[in-house]
This record gives C-alpha cells, sequence and structure tokens, in this order.
C-alpha cells in the first residue's frame, strides 16, 4: 500500500520516516514552504533522536518523497495520515481543528480508488464525525473512502521508538473493512506482540486526551505534596520513590520540580476541559483546572524562591538558566517552564544567560534579548544564582569545581530535583530544591 502523510511537523515527520522505514512508499504533503524545502533535502525540522539519519536515508533512496499538492497526494496514496496540529485556540481554552478540517477539505475531492483517511491528531471528542461527514459529502462519485482515528501516543526524544514499537494501537473505525485494512498495514508493528484496540470514533478521540490528562494530573499531584513536603521537612524524592513501588501507581511521571510544559500536556489537558464544559461535565473542568493551576504555581514558586535566594531584588541581578527545553531529548521549547522562568526573570530586570545543548536556537527565536552561552560553565560566569530547569545528563555530570570557579555567588537551585545537592552543598554552595530539604 502507497501512503500519503498530510502535515510534516513533528508527528507528520515522523510518522511519515518511520512508515518509510517499516518499507512503505511514502509522499509527504507540506505547505510550508521553508520547511518543504528542508524535507526535500532530507532534513529534519526539528530535533528528534534518531530521526534525522532515518529522514535522510529514505529521501535519499526515493522512498519517501514530498509535496503541497493535495491533487498529488489524493492520487498517490490508499492510506492518507492526517498529522494536522491542533493548538490552543487564540479566544480560549478549546483546540484549534481548522487545520485538520481543511485538510480533509481540500483532499477528499482528489482521492481515487478505495481510500481511507486516518486521524492521528489530539482533537476534542466529536471532531472525527464531523470530518467522516465532510469526507462523505466531498468524496468523488464512485470512489469508496473511509475515515478512522488512530491516535498517536508519542513522547518527545523517544518518538521514532514510539512509533516503530508502541506500547498499544487504537483503532477508531466505523466498519469492519477498514478495520482489516489498518490491521493490514500496520502488520509489521502487529505482529511484534503490541496489543489492538478497536474502538469507535468517539472513544479513539477521548484516549490520547485521557492519557495526558491523567499524567498532567500525575505530575501536578506530586508537586502539590512536594509543597507540604517542604513545609514538613520530609524530602519528595524519596516519597515518590517509596509511593512509586506500589503497582497501582508507578515511579513514571512522579518526578517533582518546576512542571510540564511542551505542546502536548499543556494544551490537551486545557482542551479536554473545555470540551467537557461544552458537555456539561462540571466537576471534570473543576479537576483539570486545578491540575492547571498547580502545574502554573510551580513556575511562580521557582521565580520565588530565586527571588529569595539573591536577596528579593531582580533587578540587575545574574542568573544562570540551565535548560530551555521542556523536557531533555528535544529542541521544543514550547510552553517550556524553563523558558517561561528565565523569561520572567529577565522582563524583572535580571541578566540571564541560558545554556541548552539542542534548545538554544528554538530559545532565540522566542526571547533574542537573553543571553545564550555555548556550554554550562560559561552560563555560569559572574552568575549569582544557578537554576537547573532542563534535566539534561549534561547538568548532571558538570564539573562542580569548574562551575565554581566562575560564578559570584554559589547558590544553585534545582528546579527538576535530580541533582546531587549533597554533592554541591560539600563544596560550599547553598543548594535547593522544590519540596526537599
Amino acid at each position: 500500500m502507497r501512503t500519503t502523510t498530510i502535515g510534516c511537523g513533528y508527528l507528520g515527520t515522523t510518522h511519515a520516516a518511520c512508515m518509510a522505514e517499516l518499507g512503505y512508499d511514502v509522499l509527504g504533503l507540506e505547505v510550508d514552504p521553508a520547511k518543504l524545502e528542508l524535507l526535500r533535502q532530507g532534513i529534519a525540522p526539528v530535533y528528534e533522536p534518531g530521526l534525522s539519519e532515518m529522514l535522510a536515508r529514505h529521501v535519499e533512496s526515493g522512498r519517501l518523497r514530498f509535496t503541497d499538492s493535495y491533487e498529488e497526494a489524493g492520487q498517490f496514496g490508499e492510506i492518507h495520515f492526517l498529522c494536522l496540529g491542533t493548538p490552543q485556540a487564540r479566544d480560549g481554552l478549546g483546540a484549534d481543528t481548522s487545520q485538520v478540517e481543511y485538510a480533509v477539505t481540500h483532499l477528499a475531492p482528489h482521492l481515487t480508488g478505495s481510500a481511507i483517511l486516518v486521524g492521528k491528531s489530539t482533537v476534542p471528542v466529536g471532531t472525527a464525525e464531523r470530518m467522516a461527514d465532510i469526507l462523505d459529502f466531498l468524496t468523488p462519485e464512485g470512489v469508496e473512502s473511509d475515515l478512522a482515528w488512530n491516535p498517536e501516543f508519542l513522547r518527545e526524544a523517544h518518538a521514532v521508538d514510539d512509533t516503530l514499537r508502541p506500547d498499544r494501537i487504537v483503532f477508531g473505525v466505523r466498519s469492519e473493512t477498514t478495520e482489516k485494512r489498518l490491521r493490514e498495514f500496520f502488520a509489521p508493528v502487529i505482529d511484534h506482540g503490541m496489543p489492538v484496540v478497536v474502538t469507535d470514533y468517539a472513544t479513539a478521540e477521548l484516549v490520547k486526551v485521557t492519557a495526558n490528562s491523567f499524567l498532567a494530573t500525575k505530575i501536578s499531584f506530586i508537586n502539590a505534596v512536594a509543597e507540604v513536603c517542604e513545609a514538613a521537612g520530609a524530602d519528595v524524592v524519596a516519597l515518590a520513590d517509596a509511593i512509586g513501588y506500589d503497582d497501582r501507581i508507578g515511579r513514571k511521571m512522579l518526578g517533582s520540580g518546576v512542571g510540564f510544559g511542551g505542546g502536548c500536556l499543556p494544551k490537551d489537558l486545557r482542551a479536554f476541559q473545555h470540551r467537557a464544559g461544552e458537555l456539561g461535565v462540571d466537576h471534570l473542568m473543576t479537576l483539570l483546572g486545578q491540575v492547571d493551576a498547580i502545574n502554573q504555581h510551580q513556575r511562580d514558586r521557582a521565580l520565588q524562591i530565586a527571588k529569595a535566594m539573591i536577596g528579593g531584588r531582580l533587578l540587575g541581578a545574574r542568573i544562570a538558566v540551565w535548560g530551555a527545553a521542556f523536557k531533555p531529548g528535544t529542541d521544543d521549547v514550547r510552553d517550556s517552564p524553563a523558558l517561561t522562568i528565565a523569561g520572567q526573570l529577565h522582563l524583572r530586570g535580571a541578566k540571564v544567560t541560558i545554556h541548552d545543548p539542542k534548545a538554544g536556537a528554538t530559545a532565540v527565536e522566542m526571547f533574542p534579548t537573553m543571553g545564550y552561552a555555548d556550554d554550562p560553565v560559561e552560563a555560569c560566569r559572574d552568575a549569582d544564582l544557578v537554576l537547573h530547569m532542563t534535566e539534561w545528563p549534561v547538568f548532571r555530570e558538570v564539573d562542580i569545581d569548574a562551575v565554581s570557579a566562575v560564578v559570584a555567588r554559589k547558590q544553585l537551585l534545582d528546579g527538576r530535583n535530580i541533582l546531587d545537592l549533597n554533592a554541591w552543598r560539600a563544596a560550599g554552595w547553598t543548594a535547593r530544591g522544590l519540596g526537599r530539604h
């Protein structure tokens, strides 16, 4: 089967390259001219471990091509994957699904043969049913088409592996014929023992936002507990280790600190909250609203602690920030706690210098007036305070003596609670975490 990927951002580029890796002939559709030119050269528009090499290899072989023509895509593919962005709407908490609707509207008239559109974008429940109606209306007479929903569960920095070896596959379908064709298409993945959940559109749509909202809830829960730990003189990291041994809870996503960010969890949480309100499920709105509020509060806590550590006056203070990406392994700075905190310090008069191993360039685009350094030690030169905000391995491995030699004051705030504070204290530093003593 020949397949297309409609929309080649982070999700689409990864999906297209991985489908080529599985042996399919793939045509990616991207309407942004600059991004399209990069893709045609085999250059990934985002940083993701392993993606650049895979993309370049399959572009060179001819198995993976890119276009900006919906007509060409419609004539080429039998299965079309919709990988469009659904950002938070500018006028509220809901998701903006206009890119998905545009793609269905413009692709459907060009379909040939027997075609399936497969939504992978994270959308509010009810979107798939609406897209199916548009598809049915615009598909040319005599052409068989159907729509399915196959939500993605990618973790940034692990996206290639999550695509080729997912922990589950979900098919939201309305016909057994479509289910059979999707099982045939994904056979190289399913044959490795991956569980398959077959359900309706609404359930498939809800799986992704429910999963992300639950993960967000775990993070905000442990961060709320961290504040109790700090007040009581307890250690939230040891506490998380202890409760993590309970297999009903698990240790994953119980890392306390400045909270979650990125392009998925925050906007999916808010979109789910918004849709729940539209459906009249107000108690879920209240829960998710508190999860979001706790997450935002963590950023404010870090700012207040940083301000207190330098004597209550930010104007003119020199602050080093380790990290700009919302998590390690990516150059994504969307809704990044690290960059948000750095930006707030900068706006309040501090002289901020950032180092991030991969996200420096994307951070400069958002905050060009802040300072940037090529290595973590240089970022700390003459600093009154060092903030650890993204848990890249390089920051755990940094030479404490080298940092001590260049700072103005030996003060550290570990916003991710993974540094060895005792080692820093032994070197004469005042070192703090969030929820640790």
